[in-house]
């Protein structure tokens, strides 16, 4: 057993991190969240950006850092909080994407849909829980919001959270796009409580504006960039057709873990009543997917071995983006063409050209708005504190439509 708990991590981000309590140190050593070093954070968007190559592991330490901090800021404010209470926030904030399968969101759509990470994290946390004793108890109250400290589950999940200041910066960094760093430290030091909820004051709302605008340039840059969204439309495809498969009795190659998923569906009372099948759950990483994909390029259904070679082989969906819907008249040629180019059903041609939509809002000021805390002791919400007419333009949501098309359709027209 190891005695040494005094752990330092050498982040390319912030620096030095300190792990700041033994518990912190048992469950990072705690083999579901050495799992978290083997999925990539931002999924295949190092298709465009090779050098987005960083784990949730690294994400979950970023977000630890950045809420040790907050809590040291509150604190000197003249916030209460205990020893306890920032264990807990710490554990919380450590664990929140835990349950994060690998291509977290193209598994949701194709492979484990009864269930979202969500949803696993929670019972993994309270797995966790009983595995320590109760020493978790505080943190899941936290988590999930039942806390009578409202302020201490927006540090883990809000509009304004230490998940959102940490991706931020950290996918920036990894991906260079510098358009998506903060001043993550900054807001920090702006932050205080009123009325039991988090504020930022007002001399912040600067850093809050930018961090905004920061967002929506990382979403359609970073996160929904046209050709990451052809690259994740690709996955959820290759998955879709091997789960297809597999119902109609073919037996795909799969490391164990995986092919048990494949092969049966599950709903989140599943989760619940068989404990066995969180430990398989959590024995899934990325290499799991990405092996099988490899071998699935030489399997004899060509809808199956084209779209894996397509993604083996960087060969994605053409894609394009507008902001009307397409119809279904634009994807009915390249249809024709792939039924008769490799001899598919007009079922199976649909892996081949199809249409879709995405949306994405920076800041929604409808849910659980950002509010400016003014020194007269006032607060409001912050499109309204705003004196940029960005944050009131960022606050509606945005929807985009698309075409995708295998690259030889397209050749062949």
């Amino acid at each position: 057993m190891n005695t040494n708990k005094k752990k330092i991590f050498n982040d390319p981000v912030y620096g030095f991190i300190t792990l700041p309590h033994p518990l912190i140190f048992d469950l990072v050593e705690h083999p579901w969240f050495q799992r978290l070093r083997r999925i990539r954070q931002l999924g295949l968007s190092h298709m465009v950006y090779p050098g987005a190559l960083h784990t949730r592991f690294h994400h979950a330490l970023g977000a630890l850092h950045l809420t040790t901090q907050a809590i040291d800021t509150l604190r000197s404010k003249g916030q209460v909080i205990s020893d306890e209470e920032a264990l807990g926030v710490e554990v919380a904030i450590l664990l929140h994407d835990i349950g994060h399968s690998p291509f977290s969101h193209a598994l949701e759509h194709s492979i484990v849909t009864g269930i979202s990470h969500e949803t696993v994290s929670r019972l993994l946390m309270e797995k966790l829980n009983e595995e320590m004793g109760g020493q978790l108890d505080l943190a899941i109250r936290i988590f999930l919001g039942t806390y009578e400290k409202h302020f201490l589950h927006q540090m883990i999940s809000s509009q304004l959270d230490m998940d959102r200041l940490d991706y931020l910066n950290r996918d920036s960094f990894y991906t260079g796009v510098l358009e998506g760093k903060i001043g993550a430290q900054r807001i920090i030091k702006m932050l205080d409580v009123f009325n039991g909820k988090l504020v930022v004051e007002e001399k912040g709302v600067y850093s809050i504006e930018k961090f905004i605008i920061a967002r929506r340039l990382m979403y359609w840059q970073v996160y929904l960039h046209k050709t990451v969204l052809a690259a994740e439309q690709l996955l959820v495809k290759i998955l879709l057709r091997a789960k297809e498969l597999v119902t109609k009795g073919e037996r795909l190659f799969a490391t164990p873990d995986f092919q048990f998923f494949l092969e049966n569906n599950f709903e989140e009372s599943d989760f619940v009543r068989n404990p066995e099948l969180l430990n398989r759950y959590a024995k899934l990483d990325d290499y799991d997917v990405f092996t099988s994909i490899k071998v699935w390029a030489d399997h004899s259904d060509t809808v199956l071995s084209r779209l894996c070679k397509g993604m083996v082989n960087r060969q994605l969906y053409k894609i394009r983006m507008r902001k009307d819907p397409y119809s279904d008249l634009d994807t009915t040629n390249y249809r024709k063409t792939a039924m008769n180019a490799f001899r598919l059903s007009e079922e199976e041609s649909h892996y081949f050209a199809f249409k879709g939509s995405i949306s994405n809002s920076a800041y929604d000021p409808k849910g659980e708005p950002i509010r400016i805390l003014y020194r007269d002791g006032s607060s409001i919400e912050l499109s309204a504190a705003s004196d940029q007419m960005e944050v009131a333009v960022l606050s509606s949501a945005i929807q985009k439509h698309f075409i995708c098309v295998l690259p030889e359709l397209i050749d062949n027209q």
